[in-house]
């Protein structure tokens, strides 16, 4: 199938983070002719790709040989390390507050050693024998993580059962130890959601058979990849961000060879499938790349979670009127699902007549929600700089 061409707006998009490094340095990176930007392919040809992949298997142990391929691809393609990382966490929480139901804390982390991933901590106020645990990315936009959207997803998650962690993206939020146009920002994001389970399984009672996560947008891609690499990710909700044509917009997606070799190819919608046969819900709507959801991606995902007789383990929330965000009527789609597949209360976040109510969440101004300030500095030892963040990733690439 033929590339097609990219108008001016995308290429201004999926250009950005090319500005940081010079073509020569990038390419011996990465095989820029490997890379599958925003709108690889057309509508036609996206579905086109779909019926071509699905040839490379007619059985659950040729799918098997071929999410080997892909999920290999993912790896080799960002530069993964081999081995797990085990460096110390060293953890920073402070400025725990109470609200009604749930509790909310500041907190940062050690991904690799000098890197801090920063976000919240949001705890049911409930006691309970043991809890679920749900990592909560965000896409991109002004200030995500601070966002009204986050805090009240986070907010209800906790109230449910969960112990909840959001964290930001490089280059966003607290999290400004590199910009987020670096050209390994997909290696760097994905190590930092792998060592967010890493954290999220210290804290005590959290139970390691309901870990799930859920994001929209880039989150959504995060949210996938993390699904696909790591297994004791047991549900996911990747929203607004499945598609067959779309591979992704930004570096932290689509920066990186993912999803083509000498070897293969591949799509976002495959790579999702790598869920399989853990519960999965696509989240879509009707103004964006995921407006055929319904009819292309998630057939074809049902497909391959038949061969594993779990299609009834995939659903799809579609809503056709409604745009790219992670709105109010996605949020119940995915307080649903999470509910049913983490064991969560959905009780506990209904009105009398049993409908989902988050009036009870405080939307916390900005300030509080900032992990380093005045009054908690950043560590000295922290990495800082794209220059310093590429030596201290070559430190753990695939290669070593």
């Amino acid at each position: 199938m033929k590339k097609p061409e990219l108008s001016f707006k995308q290429c201004i998009l999926l250009a950005f983070f090319l500005t940081s490094v010079s073509d020569k340095a990038f390419s011996q990176l990465v095989d820029t002719t490997m890379l599958c930007r925003g709108n690889y392919f057309t509508e036609a040809e996206g579905r086109q790709s779909l019926e071509e992949f699905a040839k490379a298997y007619h059985d659950l142990d040729s799918w098997k040989k071929r999410a080997s391929q892909i999920r290999e691809g993912i790896i080799k393609g960002m530069n993964l390390p081999k081995a797990r990382i085990v460096s110390p966490l060293n953890v920073i929480a402070h400025s725990k507050r109470v609200y009604d139901g749930y509790t909310v804390e500041n907190i940062a982390f050690e991904s690799l050693p000098g890197f801090f991933v920063t976000g919240n901590l949001y705890k049911p106020l409930k006691s309970a024998a043991s809890y679920a645990g749900i990592l909560s990315p965000h896409g991109h936009g002004k200030d995500p993580r601070f966002q009204e959207n986050v805090q009240r997803r986070c907010a209800m998650f906790a109230k449910m059962g969960a112990i909840v962690f959001t964290y930001d993206m490089i280059g966003y939020g607290d999290s400004k130890q590199c910009e987020h146009k670096h050209p390994q920002a997909l290696t760097l994001q994905t190590i930092n959601s792998i060592r967010a389970i890493d954290f999220l399984l210290t804290i005590p009672g959290i139970d390691p058979e309901r870990i799930g996560v859920t994001g929209e947008s880039g989150g959504g891609t995060q949210t996938f990849l993390l699904t696909a690499l790591d297994n004791r990710v047991k549900v996911s909700v990747p929203v607004v961000m499945v598609s067959a044509h779309f591979f992704g917009g930004c570096s932290c997606e689509s920066g990186m060879p993912i999803h083509k070799s000498q070897d293969h190819q591949t799509s976002n919608v495959e790579i999702a499938a790598l869920a399989a046969p853990r519960p999965m819900l696509l989240i879509s709507d009707g103004k964006d790349w995921t407006k055929n959801t319904p009819e292309v991606e998630f057939p074809y995902i049902k497909n391959i979670y038949r061969l594993y007789g779990r299609e009834n383990y995939v659903e799809n929330v579609h809503l056709r009127d409604e745009g790219h965000d992670y709105g109010i009527n996605k949020r119940k789609g995915a307080y649903q699902f999470l509910a049913k597949h983490l064991n969560l209360s959905i009780k506990e976040v209904t009105d009398l007549n049993g409908v989902i109510d988050e009036s009870f969440v405080k939307t916390e101004p900005t300030p509080v929600l900032r992990v380093f300030d005045d009054g908690h500095p950043m560590p000295s030892h922290a990495v800082n700089g794209d220059e310093q963040i590429s030596e201290l990733l070559s430190k753990y690439s695939g290669s070593k």
